[in-house]
């Protein structure tokens, strides 16, 4: 239940912050690759410190690696033919897998991983859909919903928990 009530308070702050539209759907997109692919991963470092570093929402990051991550496991043995297929089946790209696993940073990244280089590539194909997608979300429930959602019960339920509170104590 604590976690349900988290994730409410993680989407209803990251909803009604100050970020755009476009800074929360970037958070979301670049969460999403946090979500579906494995998580001790090289690249999920690199994302990670994109989302601390740029002036997008981390709060939707976080809440896309949730959402995501249930999703990532369902489409495992997805990501593993696709990466299976790219790593064996297509010659072209034999020598550029060579070189990258040679490749001593590129190595740690673990590309030739299947599952690893699938979910990448999911990613890549679902980012801007995703991107997109969470932006109209955004642009719509601040314009219709949010003035609702903000006179429910639940909302005042939400906000007035003591996680919240305490939550809000150290925010920065």
């Amino acid at each position: 239940m604590l976690l349900v009530l988290k994730a409410l308070q993680s989407l209803v702050k990251t909803l009604h912050s100050d970020g755009t539209p476009t800074q929360i759907a970037a958070g979301f997109a670049l969460g999403a690759v946090l979500g579906l692919s494995p998580l001790m991963s090289l690249h999920n470092l690199v994302i990670f410190a994109v989302l601390a570093l740029l002036n997008v929402s981390f709060g939707a990051g976080l809440l896309a690696m949730a959402v995501f991550t249930p999703l990532g496991f369902v489409l495992d043995p997805v990501f593993d033919r696709v990466g299976h297929w790219l790593l064996t089946d297509v010659p072209a790209l034999h020598a550029l897998w060579v070189s990258v696993d040679s490749t001593p940073v590129l190595a740690f990244a673990n590309f030739t991983n299947t599952v690893v280089l699938g979910s990448i590539v999911g990613w890549l194909v679902l980012a801007i859909p995703v991107f997109i997608g969470m932006r109209i979300f955004v642009v719509y429930y601040r314009s219709t919903l949010g003035a609702r959602v903000r006179q429910m019960r639940i909302y005042h339920a939400v906000v007035g928990s003591k996680v919240y509170n305490v939550y809000r104590w150290f925010r920065p």
